[in-house]
């Protein structure tokens, strides 16, 4: 009986800091957007009195981007590995590693990501608010995404992501150190598989909370098992379609 109270516990208070830390990502990031200047969908409204255009002011704000958006996407990986801590020889430490490795590969791609910012920014393409200068450069974004949603490197990387359990039989290691490796794994098929709607952020603002939060939902309905499948296709088609439309605008 004290085990099984013990197990519930740790595993209560896991879930309880994980989304705990989904919240602290996006209070800060809200906090943020404020401090930029922006409202809700990324427009100026105020003064900026926190200008990003150096990595080092925008590498943390992608970092605590990538936990505010991409943890949520981890749910289903999570639970998969729960149920091989029932079913095989799956730790709580090695639950921990997944979700570690997974991060670091994330705050890898945010630093990949800030490095573009910073050349875009310099290129004249961005405005410090990380809102594309050009239309056609906006409308080139989101066609590239549109297209990417067709592509055979989508969907391996989308097989992965939307069944973690296959990943898990395949490439199972145990204790902190494996699933530190196979949240590594995981943690470069997702970057694989949704690389673009982070690049999208460049259309409408890196910190419009509404993108954040509609890329989110969306990446979120790409992993549930029920639907995933169905939504890839027809989310690229929207892309292709929204920058056809925004390139005949710029004309």
């Amino acid at each position: 009986m004290m085990t099984i109270k013990s197990t519930f516990s740790i595993r209560t208070v896991a879930w309880l800091a994980f989304f705990a830390a989904i919240l602290l990502a996006w209070i800060m990031l809200f906090m943020a957007a404020r401090m930029s200047g922006v409202d809700l969908i990324g427009r100026p409204v105020g003064m900026n009195m926190m200008p990003m255009v150096t990595f080092g002011a925008l590498f943390p704000m992608w970092a605590i981007m990538m936990a505010a958006m991409m943890l949520p996407t981890m749910v289903p990986t999570l639970t998969s590995y729960e149920d091989l801590m029932r079913s095989a020889d799956g730790t709580r430490a090695g639950w921990f590693g997944v979700l570690l490795g997974y991060f670091i590969v994330w705050a890898g791609f945010g630093a990949l990501i800030t490095v573009a910012q910073v050349a875009l920014l310099a290129a004249g393409l961005i405005d410090g608010l990380g809102i594309a200068a050009s239309g056609w450069f906006a409308a080139a974004l989101l066609i590239i995404v549109g297209l990417f949603q067709f592509s055979r490197v989508k969907d391996v990387c989308h097989g992965v992501c939307h069944s973690p359990m296959m990943y898990f039989v395949g490439h199972w290691k145990t204790g902190f150190t494996g699933g530190l490796r196979m949240g590594l794994g995981l943690g470069a098929f997702c970057v694989g598989c949704c690389w673009g709607f982070m690049a999208l952020g460049f259309v409408g603002g890196v910190m419009s909370l509404a993108w954040m939060g509609l890329a989110t939902l969306f990446m979120i309905l790409e992993k549930l098992p029920q639907i995933g499948h169905k939504v890839t296709k027809p989310m690229g088609v929207l892309l292709i379609a929204a920058g056809l439309i925004v390139a005949v605008a710029s004309l």
